[in-house]
């Protein structure tokens, strides 16, 4: 894939050279929008110490909430693969959501309608301003990529995910698969 030609349902994958970046450091990201104007992302590996319970008390789950991005962390957002059930959903690709009508994904988690194999939820979110991404990928911070999960991508353990990514790009990247996240830890 060209690295400067992003579109919505890639993934952004963190380059090992941004490590102390607090916010991207083995960050995976799903671009959610890409446009003239700029780009939107939900970093898909960040779990928070959070439940949507705890931010939302009325929702009767503790599905785990992650850490969207450094934008707006008041703010909640989801991403999905249920647009049958939840209203005004917008299509990032091939199977994948972005946001709709909170009050019908409330009433279906409290009736057990959704599992977490079918949302995710996130606090904050990743935004680049017009060409700021591709200015990026020049500088080689991210590494641009298809989504071959398509929307499974929802289900994705987070915990190894850029590791597994690394080891997929093979060559130089396999050997920061097995590096500390802390590298003083070596």
């Amino acid at each position: 894939m060209s690295n400067l030609n992003p579109k919505k349902g890639n993934l952004l994958i963190a380059e090992p050279s941004i490590i102390g970046d607090l916010s991207f450091n083995r960050s995976i990201i799903l671009l959610a929008d890409h446009n003239k104007e700029g780009s939107i992302g939900f970093i898909l590996n960040k779990p928070l110490d959070y439940t949507l319970q705890d931010l939302v008390p009325e929702i009767e789950a503790n599905f785990r909430v992650y850490n969207g991005g450094p934008v707006e962390q008041d703010n909640l957002y989801f991403i999905h693969k249920i647009p049958e059930l939840i209203p005004n959903s917008i299509e990032i690709s091939e199977g994948i959501f972005w946001g709709g009508d909170f009050a019908s994904v409330t009433h279906l988690i409290n009736e057990g309608k959704l599992n977490e194999t079918d949302i995710r939820f996130f606090l904050g979110y990743s935004g680049w301003e017009t060409n700021q991404l591709i200015n990026e990928l020049l500088g080689n911070t991210w590494i641009l990529t298809e989504n071959i999960y398509k929307k499974e991508i929802i289900e994705k353990k987070e915990t190894s995910f850029w590791k597994e990514k690394m080891l997929e790009l093979g060559g130089e990247y396999s050997i920061w698969s097995n590096a500390p996240e802390d590298p003083t830890y070596n």
